[in-house]
């Protein structure tokens, strides 16, 4: 494989399918079918599947759309470069150890790439394409679910990719929403403040390690493309677009640039979001009139839409989330740290901590550091800890140590006025911003902790006896059981 290679989504998508892991549907129409077939067998499939849905009626048919990237360990394993075999506990603790070290590489521009096998300046047509209409109550169809949107600081100079919601508008126009505070964000207002156009890049497939990176809490003026680099050990390779200058990535399937201009605006949204609702109403968003669409032979839309949270929709963004959290509470001072998880149905609504308890008030001190460090802070809801015996990747076992072991008056504390943010379902339309937390500590009462009713369950000792010497057995039982 050569060196481009490896940072080429479809070299990515061929490993997919030598494990086994990629499905390939044909036929599925671009309106509310691929979203809500989605939506299915991500709730149904125990381990789903990449899907790539091919030969889209109604649309160009050698525009392929590819979702569910990332929703097991193995396809995050791949796309990071990682032990695919891993448990989901070492995966988030060699993940977590590799943000420690984690030097950024800064990127390689290269002359050429893929991306630019199709140019078009003239006669862009977005409707052309298959792009999703992906819930029943959107407001449109969303070209940018899993996408890359490049920005430059005017001032500083240096470049943000973040991921975006991005609207179809018509034949040569996209909406695009940026939540206050990203770095998008700060740059675009930066530009309108000196009553200047924003130029903008936007990619909308590409190796889904760009998609991670996109989506992480990257240091304030650390390119994504830089810390992408430091994770995979090498440059990732740019082109740089021959409209604004910005770079776009050289395998990018599809790619545009544009501009946005102070007071260009149309309604964009409602949109459906990660926590499951349409908490953001429509609204007069910057449109993106572009200048340049780029695109690879039968090129590949990235597909993440949000849905409502299931157990495997949004398993990335858990995991790498979760190994931030127990960093920061390492580099806290917080002993004896576990495991962290955030389960997929409620992300940062549900953080749940695990850890030997040390001292009186230890439970109390992880509670509040997990809900206010940098990677917790924002638009949490609810902090558990528990006794290191619980297996947090387990939500019967969190909720039988929430029901046994915490007692409402004396177990639960509440943060007021925390951050929060405009997708907030609970936060009443022009309240928004602020939010409660609720940090709930379901470890066994330090003080008494020895004298706590014993737990009538098969020892692991004895458990790993009985697998070791039964294991023919329960593997015939289990394999019925699938």
């Amino acid at each position: 494989m050569s060196e481009l290679a490896s940072q080429d989504l479809r070299e990515w998508v061929k490993g997919v399918e030598a494990l086994g892991q990629l499905a390939r549907l044909r036929g599925i129409h671009w309106d509310l079918e691929i979203g809500g077939l989605l939506e299915v067998i991500l709730e149904r499939h125990r381990h789903p599947p990449a899907l790539l849905f091919e030969q889209i009626p109604d649309a160009r048919e050698e525009m392929r759309i590819l979702c569910s990237q990332l929703d097991t360990i193995e396809r995050l394993a791949l796309a990071m470069g990682a032990e695919p075999r891993a448990g989901l506990r070492d995966f988030i603790q060699n993940w977590r150890m590799k943000v420690r070290g984690l030097r950024p590489v800064e990127p390689e521009l290269v002359q050429q790439g893929p991306v630019f096998e199709n140019c078009l300046e003239e006669k862009i047509d977005f409707t052309s394409f298959p792009i999703p209409r992906w819930h029943e109550l959107d407001g449109g169809r969303y070209i940018g679910t899993a996408d890359l949107v490049v920005t430059r600081d005017p001032q500083e100079g240096w470049i943000n990719a973040g991921t975006y919601r991005v609207m179809v508008q018509g034949p040569e126009k996209l909406a695009l929403y940026i939540s206050p505070g990203k770095h998008g964000r700060i740059h675009r207002d930066k530009w309108f403040a000196q009553g200047k156009a924003c130029p903008v890049a936007m990619s909308f497939g590409h190796h889904p390690l760009l998609f991670i990176a996109a989506c992480t809490d990257v240091p304030f003026q650390v390119s994504e493309f830089a810390y992408a680099g430091g994770i995979l050990g090498k440059p990732i390779q740019l082109v740089r677009g021959p409209r604004t200058g910005l770079p776009i990535p050289a395998f990018s399937e599809i790619a545009i640039e544009g501009e946005m201009i102070p007071g260009d605006l149309q309604p964009e949204g409602p949109f459906g979001e990660w926590p499951g609702y349409y908490a953001s109403s429509q609204r007069p968003e910057p449109v993106v009139r572009v200048k340049a669409l780029y695109y690879r032979r039968d090129p590949i839309l990235g597909g993440e839409p949000p849905l409502r949270p299931s157990a495997n929709q949004g398993f990335h963004r858990s995991v790498l989330r979760a190994a931030l959290i127990w960093n920061a509470l390492e580099d806290a001072g917080v002993p004896d740290v576990q495991a962290v998880w955030l389960h997929p149905a409620a992300f940062r609504f549900f953080t749940i901590v695990a850890i030997r308890q040390r001292y009186p008030g230890h439970a109390r001190q992880a509670a509040v550091l997990a809900s206010q460090c940098r990677a917790g802070a924002y638009l949490g809801r609810y902090v558990v800890v528990v006794d290191d015996d619980i297996d947090i990747y387990n939500p019967d076992d969190v909720i039988w140590a929430l029901a046994t072991r915490s007692d409402p008056t004396e177990s639960i504390e509440i943060i007021r006025r925390a951050w929060s943010g405009p997708l907030d379902p609970i936060i009443p339309q022009g309240a928004k911003g602020l939010n409660s937390r609720a940090l709930i500590d379901a470890t066994r009462p330090y003080d008494w902790r020895d004298q706590f009713p014993a737990v009538n369950a098969v020892s692991p000792e004895l458990k790993e006896r009985l697998c070791q010497k039964y294991r023919s057995l329960l593997g015939g039982l289990l394999s019925r059981s699938e």
